[in-house]
């Protein structure tokens, strides 16, 4: 793996956990890296008939719209010659920044049913959706950066099969390591980072976004 998509991959892999953990604490309880999370959150709204039932459930059809809009921009920009990854992180951050805004319209964020709320959960749920598709189909050799159960599972069998003498294993374990590794750092700085400044501690990912753009090279 080169020192440039190390680099790459573990901006993102602090990025993705610092987004998921931030506004799992804002967002009551919501994920938007990895949305699969949301369907244990949302049998249990089931059962204490909670309100924030209905943003885990509209984060599904609108994480899959945001992951099909990046795919079309993908391939539109595939046809054009145009910067393809570049153009993904610059559409990540529009979309950060709107979560950005919309926070600062709806403040305080207090219910979760409010209509600023959701569109705050929404558009956040966006952008980590424009990640996860632009990490599969831009950044497919790479490790996964928005959802590490994988990530930790292969990285196991790799340090396993690198105790057996597996040449090649420690390779793939220097790929996996450090997004993983960067994700867990990521979770804690946005736990910190909600606690001292709220939804303003999502500013870090939009400069993390714009550095990540500029330093693209396609």
């Amino acid at each position: 793996m080169e020192r440039g998509d190390i680099k790459q991959g573990v901006t993102l892999g602090f990025l993705a956990g610092y987004v998921d953990t931030l506004g799992f604490i804002g967002l009551f309880g919501l994920f938007t890296a990895h949305v699969t999370g949301n369907f244990v959150l949302i049998g249990r709204s089931v059962v204490e008939a909670a309100p924030e039932i209905f943003l885990k459930l509209l984060v599904f059809p609108v994480f899959m719209l945001f992951v099909a809009i990046a795919r079309l921009l993908i391939l539109y920009w595939q046809r054009s010659g145009a910067k393809q990854l570049r153009n993904s992180f610059l559409t990540q951050l529009l979309l950060m920044v709107a979560t950005v805004a919309c926070a600062w319209v709806a403040a305080p964020i207090v219910s979760a049913d409010a209509p600023l709320s959701m569109a705050t959960g929404m558009l956040c749920a966006g952008a980590m959706a424009v990640q996860n598709a632009y990490g599969k189909l831009l950044l497919g050799k790479s490790a996964a950066t928005t959802v590490m159960t994988g990530n930790v599972t292969q990285l196991v069998i790799d340090l396993v099969d690198s105790a057996r003498g597996d040449p090649d294993a420690m390779g793939r374990c220097k790929k996996l390591v450090w997004p993983v590794l960067a994700f867990a750092l990521g979770c804690t700085s946005g736990a910190l980072a909600f606690v001292a400044v709220g939804f303003n501690g999502l500013l870090l990912p939009c400069a993390l976004l714009l550095w990540l753009a500029i330093a693209a090279q396609d």
